[in-house]
């Protein structure tokens, strides 16, 4: 009797190998060969599967996981873009200290283009289907980000370098604790005699910003220091920092908190347009220890990111997830250190 060549429903749930296997009139042991070691079958053979799996769209990575038997010793990451107008410094930091905890781990990282939103996740389909990475690592992670809850429906090993920063916490992570970064920073100011301490941090919505945020302001409200109107949001581009910091200056502060080097550098720029020195008439602090920091005149006091730290805790976590699938998530806050330069030497006047 002649098998049925109709396509199943999209009610009937997902297409699985053996309904594949089938369709094809082979075991599916044949399917997963076609899948994963082609050389291993007949030319017909192996063009009869793959126009099956075509033909009723399977998405072998599921299948392929379980029947695999030995790991890829690959670990998907997503490059996405740069904004106009910014640097990446901490970022490419972050990749040479993941790569290199990869390969003490005896796995490589495989790099691939993933765009913000949604579009991402043809990447990361890709990767599993083309080359059965094993697990992924993600970077700049953000509220309703997809690509967490998509790979943990379909079950594959994954760790954020960052928080989810929404209520629905979801995998493993490992990431740097940017409030208590900007509350030490506010603590160097004080013991310095600072009081007119001011932020500028990025838009409202970013987890990250708003966690640097959170910190510069638990740090005030400890000391009774007011808050309001003491801070200002940028974009993370020289020019909008220089603009949005003005407000700031206009008000008499003394000293400024940034949310990244960039923006501080930006408040360098505001403060020179004014005749004002940085580090002499205000104090300026920045986030990340870019290289440039150390470069700058006055060198620029900030925090560092243990970025060596985060990138053996994300090889460690995902190793620990693709042991124990099943196991509670597991995530790890590393704090910053305050790196002290000349930006941060003024001492000010007594009423300030």
């Amino acid at each position: 009797m002649p098998r049925s060549t109709s396509t199943p429903s999209p009610k009937a749930g997902p297409v699985t190998l053996a309904m594949v296997a089938r369709r094809a009139g082979v075991s599916p042991q044949t399917v997963s060969n076609a899948l994963n070691s082609p050389d291993l079958l007949r030319p017909e053979t192996l063009e009869r599967v793959r126009r099956t799996v075509d033909e009723m769209g399977y998405r072998p990575h599921r299948a392929a996981q379980a029947l695999r038997t030995r790991s890829s010793k690959l670990i998907g990451y997503g490059i996405r873009p740069t904004p106009h107008g910014t640097t990446a410094p901490v970022m490419d930091r972050f990749l040479h200290a993941l790569s290199q905890a990869a390969d003490e781990a005896g796995y490589r990282i495989l790099l691939f283009a993933s765009p913000p939103g949604g579009a991402g996740l043809e990447g990361h389909e890709e990767l599993l289907d083309l080359h059965h990475v094993d697990g992924f690592v993600l970077s700049g992670t953000e509220r309703s980000d997809p690509r967490q809850g998509w790979l943990a429906k379909r079950g594959v090993p994954f760790v954020g370098f960052g928080r989810m920063w929404s209520g629905r916490q979801i995998g493993d992570w490992a990431d740097v604790d940017g409030a208590s970064g900007t509350d030490a920073a506010v603590e160097h100011l004080i013991t310095l005699g600072h009081r007119r301490i001011g932020f500028l941090g990025w838009p409202r919505g970013s987890g990250v910003g708003d966690d640097r945020a959170d910190g510069w302001r638990r740090a005030m409200r400890r000391h009774g220091l007011p808050v309001r109107g003491r801070s200002a949001r940028s974009a993370d581009d020289l020019d909008a920092a220089r603009a949005a910091v003005g407000p700031l200056l206009d008000a008499g502060a003394t000293a400024v908190v940034a949310a990244s080097d960039v923006l501080a550098l930006g408040c360098y720029h505001a403060l020179r347009e004014r005749g004002a020195r940085p580090g002499a008439d205000v104090a300026v602090v920045g986030f990340d220890d870019s290289p440039t920091a150390a470069l700058l005149s006055p060198s620029l006091t900030t925090l560092a990111q243990p970025l060596e730290a985060v990138g053996r805790e994300c090889v460690r976590l995902l190793l620990a997830r693709m042991g124990r699938p099943t196991a509670p998530p597991e995530r790890v806050l590393l704090e910053p250190s305050l790196v002290v330069r000349d930006s941060t030497t003024l001492v000010p006047a007594p009423d300030g």
